[in-house]
């Protein structure tokens, strides 16, 4: 019986871990030295579109979703935009082995029992997205999201994906802004706006 609870309890943590493996993933980062205030319109600039059409729009729709909600306009890029956006969406596969039991307590020699198993080896569609945020003023990169996650067969299911992994990412924009003493500054200015008694009556 310790055995078979053992056995089970490894086949769960490896097949725990195999979910965790396949799990949405989303990243963001931005130029630590930019001030994100006063940003008002936006506009898409070309990026690397998915190749299925429809896709391609709900990424777009997902994207100035989040914006809007932000508080940011969409503008034609002709009208000098304040930031410009874009996005690139890639698929790759990744390998995946599933492992079926056949029966028994076995598990290879030592564990008891004569039973088997059989391995299939599955290519699992992966996507990628990647959305950038720059000032065409500037010319410089502010923002970068990006987001992986497995791919179904169902487009509604895909789609749903693609929302939630947009608005994973834009849970961090504008980025939160840094805070005096984050530069350096934070107990110098808070001294020197001190009163001037205040100061002399600390320094006596």
């Amino acid at each position: 019986m310790k055995r078979v609870r053992i056995l089970v309890s490894l086949m769960t943590i490896l097949a725990l871990d195999g979910v965790a493996a396949w799990a949405q993933k989303v990243n963001v980062d931005w130029d630590q030295t930019a001030n994100f205030q006063g940003y008002g319109t936006y506009a898409w600039a070309k990026g690397t579109p998915a190749k299925n059409p429809l896709m391609d729009e709900r990424i777009v729709a997902a994207v100035d979703k989040q914006l809007a909600a932000k508080g940011l306009r969409k503008v034609d890029s002709g009208t000098s935009p304040d930031l410009l956006v874009a996005y690139h969406a890639s698929v790759n596969s990744k390998t995946q082995l599933d492992t079926t039991n056949m029966g028994g307590y076995g598990w290879g020699y030592g564990w008891g029992g004569g039973g088997s198993s059989t391995t299939t080896v599955k290519e699992i569609p992966v996507g990628e997205l990647i959305v950038d945020i720059g000032d065409p003023k500037t010319k410089k990169m502010l923002w970068q999201g990006t987001a992986t996650d497995t791919l179904s067969d169902n487009p509604q299911k895909n789609t749903d994906k693609i929302d939630k992994s947009v608005e994973d990412m834009f849970k961090k924009f504008p980025p939160p802004a840094k805070k005096l003493e984050d530069y350096g500054y934070g107990e110098a200015l808070l001294h020197a706006a001190e009163p001037v008694g205040a100061r002399e009556n600390g320094s006596s």
